[in-house]
């Protein structure tokens, strides 16, 4: 018994011991323990946690690299005690590694005026001509034999056989025996071989011969390029049937897609300079000839013409174009403008970060409601008011930031105060693009499966630079969706031929951004995809907002940097 009382004496002695040394040593400090993942203390007590910029998931005990993109690590930030649940504080060193810049609207704000389209030469429809038959026969051989060939006024085209005129040779051979007596009779004749479109030559010609001709030739009205043949060797036609379509390239059009919120700083009148890639990015200055008064239903575009003059036939039907064009000091400048970089677009929200106050590193995220779009940026409707600034450059890192620490963001509308479950919208704050709302039937699914194929060596091209091959890439995948309708495949074909139309590597890889969401998008409800494939993610593309694109191979090879960052980026899904 006497042993048992010391056993219980030595183990509360001990433990009373330890009880005392906790206190002594937590309660001798008054930021008390620190708490790991708790910033807070963290930083009061020497611990600061190291994130990247473009990689904000990766959160590292002290400074380094950053082991997917090989950037240099940051500091994660500070507490944000004392700030309103749209706020972030930042570290000047963090803002200054995230090259975070900021404007200030209204007064003095440079404003760009010039706006650019993009868009497709075609045929000048007021110089086409079609070549009818002015009478009953079978062809008997044609002398054009493809679309494209070039014709003069007066050349043959055609051959017929026509028993009607054979008919009417008769006539003729017989009322020129009795012009003498019966004038008026040899004159109906000859008129009407003449509104056969027979020539003077050519009667004169059967009155000299005293024969019948089996054969008559179809000569060309005018001069141009032959774009259709609508018949063939062998075939019949009637009266007034078309042989021949036939197009003046003299002067062309060329036809551009203006977003509905452009149309309002559009006017006829207004001078283009428009470029082709094609013939080495030659600049033709043009007015807008036409603004379409339908707007297409799926695309939310408007047709607007400029009439070039195309002597020298450099210019083909079907090139791709883009045009520049300087917008109206009062259009561009009317209504507080925000420029393009500013916004943050979720798809349903817009949102900006504003600094209120210029002398501290406190950011403040503000959903705003854009109004129509100017060169450079938008007008704003709701949500800034003149003289506020914002951020138009690392507005994605400190979205990032504020999802690490909990707060309100472009995905997080709301915040719980909790840390940001990143999982939920991909790492980085971008969500992965969802699935078309729109279902799409089997042919529109088979086509595209058929078009994730160029798709996949366009991305082959824009990783390799190679721009004049993605170009092409882009035209074949925008012909092979030709004029398919609903479902979202128009504003896919429609991006296809913008990036196609892009000039230099730099335009292309912009262009492919909005493609890719695109595709993605549309790749979701594909069943029996033809192959694995991988959506993909690089945090630093689009002016570091992040973008996707879709991958058959699970290795990173960045389209949107090529060599610069080859491997920079993530896999974010399978499909």
């Amino acid at each position: 018994m006497t042993t048992m009382k010391k056993t219980i004496f030595v183990i509360g002695g001990a433990l009373l011991a330890g009880l005392l040394l906790g206190y002594f040593i937590f309660s001798g400090t008054p930021e008390g323990p620190v708490v790991p993942g708790n910033h807070e203390h963290g930083e009061a007590a020497g611990v600061e946690m190291w994130t990247c910029s473009m990689h904000p998931q990766i959160m590292q005990p002290e400074p380094g690299n950053c082991p997917i993109c090989g950037m240099e690590l940051i500091p994660a930030g500070s507490s944000a005690d004392g700030l309103a649940p749209g706020q972030l504080r930042m570290s000047e060193n963090a803002l200054a590694l995230a090259d975070v810049q900021t404007t200030r609207l209204g007064t003095g704000q440079a404003v760009n005026r010039t706006l650019r389209l993009s868009g497709t030469i075609e045929p000048n429809e007021k110089k086409i001509a079609t070549q009818s038959a002015y009478f009953d026969g079978r062809i008997e051989t044609l002398s054009v034999n493809f679309e494209g060939e070039a014709v003069r006024k007066g050349q043959r085209l055609a051959t017929l056989y026509a028993p009607e005129l054979v008919a009417a040779q008769q006539e003729l051979l017989t009322a020129s025996g009795m012009k003498e007596t019966q004038p008026d009779l040899y004159r109906a004749v000859r008129k009407k071989l003449d509104l056969w479109k027979l020539s003077e030559a050519q009667i004169r010609e059967i009155e000299a011969s005293g024969k019948v001709q089996e054969y008559f030739p179809v000569f060309s009205d005018v001069s141009g390029t032959v774009s259709e043949i609508k018949v063939a060797a062998g075939d019949y036609v009637q009266k007034g049937a078309p042989l021949f379509r036939i197009a003046d390239l003299g002067t062309v059009w060329a036809e551009f897609d203006a977003f509905e919120n452009q149309l309002s700083i559009l006017e006829e009148g207004q001078l283009v300079t428009i470029r082709a890639a094609a013939v080495g990015g030659k600049e033709y200055k043009a007015p807008i000839d036409f603004i379409s008064p339908v707007l297409n239903a799926t695309t939310r575009t408007a047709v607007v013409r400029a009439v070039i003059d195309n002597a020298g036939g450099a210019l083909k039907p079907g090139m791709f174009v883009t045009a520049e064009l300087e917008v109206a000091a009062d259009a561009a400048e009317s209504g507080l403008v925000v420029p393009r970089s500013a916004v943050l677009w979720t798809g349903e929200r817009s949102v900006v970060y504003v600094k209120p106050d210029p002398a501290t590193p406190v950011f403040e995220l503000r959903e705003v409601q854009l109004g129509a779009a100017v060169p450079g940026g938008y007008r704003i409707q709701q949500g800034l008011q003149n003289g506020e600034e914002v951020v138009t450059n690392g507005a994605f890192t400190l979205d990032a930031a504020a999802q690490l620490q909990g707060k309100k963001s472009m995905m997080n509308p709301t915040s719980d105060g909790k840390q940001a479950q990143l999982h939920d919208h991909g790492a980085g704050g971008q969500q992965v693009p969802a699935a078309n709302p729109v279902k799409l039937t089997d042919a529109q699914q088979a086509l595209l499966r058929e078009v994730i194929g160029p798709y996949l060596q366009l991305k082959d091209a824009l990783v390799a630079s190679e721009a004049e091959r993605a170009g092409e890439l882009a035209a074949s995948a925008s012909k092979l969706l030709g004029s398919a309708s609903g479902g979202g495949l128009e504003a896919l074909a429609l991006d296809f031929r913008a990036l196609a139309s892009a000039t230099g590597i730099g335009e292309k890889r912009d262009a492919f951004i909005g493609l890719s969401g695109k595709m993605i998008g549309l790749a979701r409800q594909v069943s029996d995809l033809p192959g694995t494939f991988y959506i993909q993610y690089c945090p630093m593309a689009n002016s570091n907002q992040g973008a996707y694109w879709i991958s058959s191979d699970e290795a990173i090879r960045n389209p949107y940097y090529g060599d610069a960052m080859l491997t920079c980026g993530e896999v974010r899904e399978t499909l």
